[in-house]
C-alpha cells in the first residue's frame, strides 16, 4: 500500500495495480535476473546527436545501439530514413561503436507504409541487398550507405500499413540466417523484432516462428492495454519464446502511453527479471532519453 501512496503524479493510473503487486511479488532473488543490457533506438531525432556521441556518451549505460529505420523496401526501391543525420558520417561512427565494445543492428521498417513483401522472391532480393549494403556482403555495383562498415544484425521492425500483413518476413528470416553458414567462428547476422506487447503481433508471428530470432524487444508502449496487462502479456512472450532473450521496450517519455517513472522502475524490473529468458531493457528512443536520463536510471535496475 505505501508504493501506491508514492506513486507519482506523471505515472499511468492503469499501471498501479500491475506496481502494486510488484512491490509484494519482487523479492531478494529478483536481481538474480539482472543482464545490465540497456538498448536504445537512435536515428529518429537529428537533435539526438550523431551516433557517435551515443556510443561515446553512453558506453556505461548502451550495449548495443538500433540504427533506425530502413524504411523503403521490398518493391525493388530502398530508403534509409535517419532524419536528416548526415548518412557519410555514419560509417565511422559504427566503426567507434563497435571499438567501444557496442553492437549496431539495422532495423528495417517503422512506422510508414512503403515497404512489404508480397512474395517470396521480394523477400530473396530485400536479404541480398541487406546482406551486401549494410552486412559483410561485397557484391560489386551495390552501393553501401554506410561504407566499409558493417551492421552486427537486422532488427524487424514491422509496424507500418502494409506490415500489418503477415507476409513474407519468414523467409526474409531464413534467407538473412543462411549467411551464417559461411562463417563458424562468428555469426555476421544476428537477428532481433520489435513487435507490439499483445501476444502474439501477427505481422512478425510467422518470422518467430522460424526460431531464428534470438532477441525480441515487446514493446510495452503507445497501447494502453500493454501498460495496463503488462506482466501477463510479459508471461506470454516469454513462455512462447524460451530460445530467445526477451526485451522489456519502454519509452524515454513521460509524454508515452506506457512510461514508468524512474521511482518505479525497480518494482517493474523486478518482477520482469523472473523469467529465465529476460534479456534487459530497449528505450525508445534516443532523442528522448537525452533529454530525460532515463537511461542512466534503468542501467541500474537492468
Amino acid at each position: 500500500m505505501a508504493l501506491a501512496r508514492r506513486r507519482p503524479a506523471t505515472l499511468p493510473v492503469f499501471l498501479s495495480a500491475f506496481l502494486y503487486a510488484a512491490a509484494f511479488l519482487a523479492g531478494p532473488a529478483a536481481a538474480m535476473g539482472k543482464t545490465g543490457n540497456v538498448f536504445v533506438f537512435w536515428g529518429r531525432n537529428k537533435d539526438e546527436g550523431s551516433l557517435r556521441e551515443t556510443c561515446d556518451t553512453g558506453r556505461y549505460t548502451y550495449t548495443t545501439v538500433i540504427v533506425s529505420f530502413l524504411d523503403v523496401f521490398g518493391h525493388g526501391r530502398y530508403h534509409l530514413d535517419l532524419s536528416g543525420h548526415d548518412v557519410s558520417a555514419v560509417g565511422a561512427d559504427i566503426k567507434q561503436c563497435q571499438s567501444n565494445g557496442m553492437s549496431i543492428f539495422l532495423s528495417i521498417g517503422g512506422f510508414g507504409g512503403q515497404y512489404s513483401l508480397p512474395r517470396r522472391r521480394s523477400a530473396a532480393d530485400v536479404a541480398d541487398y541487406l546482406w551486401n549494403a549494410y552486412m559483410l556482403g561485397t557484391r560489386a555495383g551495390v552501393h553501401r550507405p554506410f561504407g566499409d562498415a558493417y551492421v552486427d544484425g537486422i532488427n524487424f521492425f514491422i509496424d507500418g500499413a502494409a506490415g500489418a500483413r503477415p507476409e513474407n518476413y519468414d523467409e526474409l528470416a531464413r534467407r538473412l540466417w543462411d549467411y551464417n553458414k559461411g562463417y563458424r567462428a562468428r555469426t555476421p547476422v544476428q537477428l532481433s523484432a520489435t513487435p507490439r506487447c499483445g501476444y502474439s503481433d501477427r505481422r512478425v508471428e510467422r518470422a518467430l516462428a522460424t526460431g531464428l530470432f534470438n532477441r525480441i524487444f515487446v514493446r510495452f508502449y503507445d497501447e494502453p492495454h500493454c501498460a495496463a496487462h503488462l506482466e501477463q502479456e510479459w508471461d506470454r512472450w516469454t513462455a512462447a519464446q524460451p530460445h530467445a532473450q526477451i526485451y522489456l521496450g519502454l519509452p524515454a517519455s513521460e509524454r508515452k502511453v506506457g512510461y514508468v517513472h524512474p521511482k518505479n522502475l525497480h518494482a517493474v524490473i523486478s518482477v520482469v527479471q523472473k523469467a529465465a529468458n529476460y534479456g534487459g531493457v530497449v528505450i525508445w528512443e534516443r532523442y528522448e532519453d537525452k533529454r530525460t536520463g532515463y537511461s542512466t536510471y534503468a542501467i541500474q535496475w537492468a
